[in-house]
């Protein structure tokens, strides 16, 4: 019997994410949705107010025997900015933090140890503002976000924000991807 582990990662827009992470050897699923807020079962709109406190997210399932959470946070700390404060680009909100849900102590121990390494290689040129935080109820995203970009190549954003972190995540970590 196969072994899955499940992570929870926001790092601004959902549909980035989701695209970015898309097609990794190992990876049984990538789930947009919400963590971290106040309302059960919040819809897109909600969230976007910035009202109810919860953050765009994915979750991931993958084979720890094939993929590991530390790869994946290695491929989340490139493809989005951790150092801007509930911000990505123009998207401006707490809905947009970067964050990780760890689910089990070895997660969390695994996230700040990979979070020390970007701060002292100063990957980013600042210093990183993710907030490493216990797991939270997670809510599926509406349907209609799922496979966004995917669904959507022609889209303005699409091509202008997605597109440039997902050729980054492959340029990056090609060897990972199916």
């Amino acid at each position: 019997m196969m072994t899955t582990e499940t992570a929870v990662l926001g790092g601004g827009c959902f549909w980035c994410l989701e695209a970015a992470f898309q097609g990794l050897k190992g990876l049984k699923s990538v789930t947009p949705g919400y963590a971290g807020g106040v309302v059960d079962n919040p819809t897109y709109e909600q969230v976007c107010s910035g009202k109810t406190g919860h953050a765009e997210v994915i979750r991931l399932e993958w084979d720890p025997a094939v993929l590991s959470f530390e790869t994946l946070l290695r491929l989340f700390f490139v493809v989005h900015d951790p150092t801007t404060l509930n911000r990505q680009g123009n998207d401006i909100g707490t809905q947009y933090r970067s964050v990780i849900f760890y689910q089990t102590a070895e997660q969390e121990r695994i996230a700040r140890a990979v979070m020390d390494e970007i701060t002292r290689d100063n990957l980013w040129g600042r210093p990183p503002v993710t907030a490493i935080v216990p797991a939270a109820p997670f809510w599926p995203a509406e349907d209609k976000h799922h496979n966004y970009y995917a669904r959507n190549p022609q889209a303005g954003y699409c091509q202008v924000v997605i597109a440039p972190k997902v050729a980054k995540a492959r340029t990056v970590f090609g060897s990972l991807f199916r």
